[in-house]
């Protein structure tokens, strides 16, 4: 009776152990099920339209676009080209939602470690807080933010509000980084980035759906870059700002100087230190928002 009672017990104890490592493995698979609600099918754009009135997906993300169209208009935007000044370094990117979700993620390089692997979070971040801090009558990009979130400036430890939500940040097999199905898609990531790169998204009726981050080179080339990805991506119908200049309203205001002198005064409050020679030129000359 004993033995029969011992035989039992092991065959038990068998089943829930098989049982338990069928649903376990790689954590990515519970990853699949919540990332699907907001960026689902990203490389079947059925239905899709041009840059203006383009027709969009439902759910959370169905305002903003798909990993395969954020990719292209990462791709359009000369990462390596020179024309945006920096390193001439490859680039992150990222969207979220105007809640702050993740909605795609993608790279300009072959790979993903051919990019900056810190920028990955770092694009997020960016978008997180542009999308954070604009309204829908006023854009700011987050290159906007630097002067008053240095000590002494109007929004001083602004960048240590909100921080990244490393949970959502890190997890998750890094083969999938950068794909239509990256980790971080579907999750609020945070995050607080007070130097160029970051963008809210208006679209063609002027309403804000979101935001924009990129990163992997100097902030003023990751502004420059981001910019024009706005511009590809069709949703720079921007209502206003506080550069000063009515064509690019959130564009980066120099007025800091290099930043090899370490000056932190800003005479608009809002300014931004110059990465390089010949950033300011290049910002002077980026696309118009549309109307």
């Amino acid at each position: 009776m004993k033995l029969l009672k011992f035989i039992l017990m092991a065959c038990m104890f068998s089943f829930v152990s098989q049982s338990v490592i069928a649903r376990g493995g790689d954590d990515d698979s519970s990853d699949d099920d919540s990332n699907a609600s907001a960026q689902s099918e990203d490389d079947n754009n059925k239905g899709r339209r041009g840059r203006k009135g383009r027709k969009r997906r439902s759910g959370s993300c169905g305002d903003l676009p798909s990993h395969a169209e954020l990719k292209a208009a990462l791709n359009a935007s000369d990462a390596t080209g020179g024309s945006n000044g920096g390193f001439n370094l490859n680039m992150w990117g990222t969207i979220v939602n105007r809640d702050g979700f993740v909605c795609a993620v993608a790279f300009t390089g072959g790979d993903r470690g051919d990019q900056w692997p810190g920028s990955r979070v770092i694009s997020a971040a960016k978008a997180y807080t542009a999308n954070a801090y604009s309204l829908p009558d006023l854009a700011l990009s987050t290159a906007n933010l630097y002067a008053s979130g240095q000590p002494g400036g109007s929004l001083w430890g602004l960048q240590f509000s909100n921080p990244v939500d490393t949970k959502s940040a890190y997890k998750g097999n890094p083969k999938r980084y950068g794909q239509s199905n990256d980790p971080m898609v579907g999750k609020k990531v945070g995050g607080q980035i007070v130097f160029g790169g970051g963008f809210a998204l208006y679209d063609s009726d002027g309403k804000l759906v979101g935001g924009l981050g990129v990163s992997g080179d100097t902030s003023c080339k990751d502004h420059n870059f981001g910019w024009r990805v706005r511009n590809e991506l069709g949703l720079d119908f921007v209502p206003g700002g506080i550069s000063g200049d009515g064509d690019r309203p959130d564009n980066i205001i120099y007025d800091m100087g290099p930043a090899s002198t370490g000056v932190v005064v800003s005479p608009s409050g809002f300014g931004h230190v110059e990465c390089l020679e010949g950033d300011q030129a290049i910002s002077s000359g980026l696309p118009i928002v549309q109307e």
